[in-house]
């Protein structure tokens, strides 16, 4: 996987593609190659030859130019030193909403009129996203049919393409590729792909050009607008990305952090994805990252929303209310759904659709609707919109309602949450299954009442007792909220504090035994606020220690723990959007050389990656490796990660 390159992203859409333009139809892996929409994927081959042989790269496609919206690549026939190629092929691909394309510009080397024969063999296996995970999971797929078929080609007719098509039962999805000039032939492999074949014939030093236009059809989805070429798609793409960012004034006394904003914003244009309102309306809200969650996430959407908020309130205004009409009114065991439940995740795939995965619609997440009450109260606060409030008013408190009640607020004292076996074992943001452990490494056993989540519901109580006490004046409910936010900040002090540490634990187990690994989680207390003065200041300043910072910023767990790994999802790396909250978390206690430390950190780590902050880091200091060593499994874009220098410039300034 060493040849896979920057996606090309458009909202639902993305292609990842091999530094020469080509797809392969890898299977497994940390990133599949394919053209990807609505979690399935629409080519899964796209391979070009020249004279019958794959051509040799002269220049491969840049980081840069995909991060523009265009991969560029130089290819020519293999040969040698003493044959130079008789032609250069000048390959260019963009992507736009549900659509692909590509120009391919074959420009003759010779003094001497020349033939080249192009070749591009195509196919659609629309295989479903959570097929392509390396997790050995198989899905049964009984009655399903797939065709190809050529478009045109009929008598006195020109072929103008081929289309291929999925179908079970109700679901049908389709894929066509069309191209000009049209193809001599459209042949057949033997492996069920189809190989468009072009004989062109180049005048000395003349060139010739064949356009590709592929269009994907995903089963429910409308019909895409297709560019008619990568100039077009990439004019959209910058004139999409200056209106997105349009009146955003980004200080320029920090021009490392000022850089890693502005491709921040960049990337948070290209990954907003469509919804919908309660009212029916189409919404724009941010998907969670590239390339397995291109779609709507609640807590990566509300945390992206939030660390925007000062910058581009719009995010929340389309978020909070896409969530709203996603709110669970029922209880559902599979999606582990129940009234009042912000969603963690929305599919639109084959195998949610079949409910083949739990994902359509999946509420397992314990933090994503506490998550919603502090956007909704902090988003009031910062534009003075009470509109929003009053509208969701009916939504707020049925979320209320659920961390009281079904969240296990009342009954067990705090939120709690139990392992779903059809879907995540943790249902907090450190969700993989290791991911809440003791400091030995052993999992926590039964419901998990994991820390980071009870400062998010002590943030949440208190903002919405401000929302009905200053906008829906109703004070009886703001007084009851407002009670019980101060008995939850008493409780923890009480119960996740390990006085021998000076350190909260990372949660509780289903006994209320301390989960003691000393863990990142306890910034997110410092967000919240939900720790008194004292212990925060101990709390951040103990974050800074060597064990926590690797010079990039803070590891999820504390190196020296038995539990600890640098390469490990959640137990020792380092996540950009996590130190994001610790940073906010230090300058609200006041701890303003430690927020600045973590903020310089990860602002390096950004400068070194071409001003982008990717999902995750390993977790190896600076001592280590003098640049950030990066996750192997790491989304290459993603919200959180892309919004976090917003709020770096929230915490430190510019």
């Amino acid at each position: 996987m060493s040849d896979r390159r920057q996606p090309l992203v458009r909202g639902g859409t993305f292609a990842a593609i091999g530094s020469g333009g080509d797809i392969s139809g890898v299977r497994g892996g940390t990133a599949p190659d394919g053209l990807f929409v609505r979690d399935a994927r629409h080519l899964s081959r796209w391979q070009l030859t020249v004279d019958g042989a794959v051509p040799e790269i002269l220049a491969p496609v840049s980081d840069a130019d995909a991060d523009a919206g265009v991969a560029r690549c130089v290819l020519v026939p293999r040969g040698g030193r003493q044959e130079p190629a008789s032609c250069t092929i000048f390959r260019e691909q963009a992507v736009a909403e549900g659509a692909f394309v590509e120009s391919l510009r074959v420009t003759c080397n010779r003094v001497v009129p020349t033939t080249v024969l192009i070749a591009l063999t195509v196919d659609a296996d629309f295989t479903d996203q959570f097929e392509l995970r390396s997790d050995h999971r198989t899905y049964a797929k009984t009655g399903a049919v797939r065709s190809r078929k050529v478009i045109g080609g009929g008598e006195g007719e020109e072929i103008r393409g081929i289309e291929f098509a999925y179908r079970r039962r109700e679901w049908c999805s389709r894929t066509t590729v069309t191209a000009e000039p049209a193809p001599d032939a459209v042949e057949e492999t033997g492996t069920g792909a189809r190989r468009l074949v072009w004989t062109l014939d180049l005048d000395a030093h003349g060139t010739a050009e064949v356009a590709l236009r592929v269009a994907a059809h995903p089963h429910g989805a409308p019909e895409p607008r297709v560019p008619a070429g990568p100039a077009e798609a990439a004019e959209q793409l910058a004139a999409l990305e200056s209106e997105f960012a349009s009146g955003i004034e980004i200080p320029g006394g920090w021009p490392e952090l000022a850089a890693a904003c502005e491709r921040g914003l960049a990337d948070l244009a290209v990954l907003q994805v469509p919804a919908t309102g309660p009212d029916g309306e189409t919404l724009s809200v941010p998907a969670a990252g590239v390339p397995w969650f291109v779609t709507l996430l609640g807590r990566d959407a509300l945390l992206t929303s939030l660390f925007a908020l000062p910058y581009l309130p719009r995010l929340a205004a389309a978020t909070l209310p896409a969530l709203a009409a996603a709110q669970a009114t029922e209880a559902t065991e599979g999606a582990v759904a129940q009234p009042g439940k912000i969603v963690h995740e929305v599919r639109h795939g084959e195998l949610a659709h079949f409910e083949q995965v739990p994902y359509g619609r999946y509420y397992g997440s314990v933090d994503a609707t506490p998550l919603f009450l502090v956007l909704l109260g902090a988003y009031t606060e910062q534009t003075g919109d009470t509109a929003l409030a009053r509208r969701l008013e009916p939504h707020a408190r049925a979320a209320v309602g659920w961390i009281l009640d079904h969240g296990g607020l009342t009954s067990r004292g705090y939120l709690v949450y139990r392992a779903d076996e059809g879907g995540l074992a943790n249902q907090n943001w450190k969700d993989s299954p290791g991911a809440i452990c003791s400091a030995d490494g052993s999992r926590a056993t039964g419901p998990v009442m994991a820390a980071g989540a009870q400062g998010y519901a002590y943030d949440a109580l208190g903002r919405t007792a401000w929302l009905a006490r200053t906008v829906w004046g109703d004070t009886v409910y703001a007084d009851l909220l407002t009670q019980a936010a101060a008995d939850l900040r008493d409780r923890f002090q009480r119960d996740f504090w390990m006085p021998s540490r000076g350190f909260p634990a990372l949660a509780l187990d289903g006994n209320g035994h301390q989960v003691d690994a000393l863990a990142s989680d306890a910034g997110h207390l410092l967000w919240s606020g939900l720790l008194d003065k004292e212990y925060g200041e101990t709390v951040g300043r103990r974050l800074l220690e060597p064990d926590f910072f690797s010079g990039w910023g803070v590891r999820t767990l504390a190196a020296g723990q038995p539990a600890y790994h640098p390469l490990s999802y959640h137990r020792g790396s380092v996540w950009p959007h996590d130190n994001a909250l610790i940073t906010l978390g230090l300058a609200r206690y006041g701890l303003h050389d430690e927020a600045r430390a973590v903020a310089r950190g990860l602002v390096a780590a950004a400068s070194r990656g071409g001003d982008r902050l990717p999902e995750v880091l390993a977790g190896y200091g600076r001592e280590s490796y003098p640049g950030p060593v990066p996750y192997p499994h790491a989304c290459v874009r993603e919200s959180r990660s892309a919004a976090a220098p917003l709020a770096l410039l929230s915490a430190v300034g510019g």
